[in-house]
């Protein structure tokens, strides 16, 4: 990304802007969440469970209001009925788009 340091007055805006664009984002697994998660259940601090595993504290509790009580098990079949959801939003939008083409074929006709 080829950005002129003269475009940017504040300097400190613009070293904030290069250390956006270096942080990486952490994928942890479904399975690595319920792990997490668990390990609060065991009675360790949220704290240390954050410190050691790289995360915010809102993330955890964003992870454990979705994923909280979950067993691997019902979190796979959260997933397929999620995969299955926007499968049908998909053939209901393609649905809608046709009828409204068929709808505005007659009405040119007649």
């Amino acid at each position: 990304m080829a950005v002129k340091f003269e475009q940017f007055k504040n300097r400190n805006y613009f070293i904030n802007c290069l250390n956006l664009l270096e942080m990486k984002k952490i994928k942890h697994s479904e399975s690595e969440i319920l792990a997490i998660l668990k390990k609060q259940e065991q009675g360790l601090k949220v704290s240390e469970i954050c410190r050691e595993h790289g995360i915010s504290d809102a993330t955890f509790y964003n992870w454990k209001s979705r994923y909280g009580g979950m067993e691997l098990s019902e979190l796979k079949k959260l997933k397929e009925m999620e995969y299955e959801n926007s499968r049908l939003k998909r053939i209901v939008a393609n649905l809608t788009l046709e009828n409204y083409a068929m709808k505005d074929l007659i009405e040119k006709k007649l």
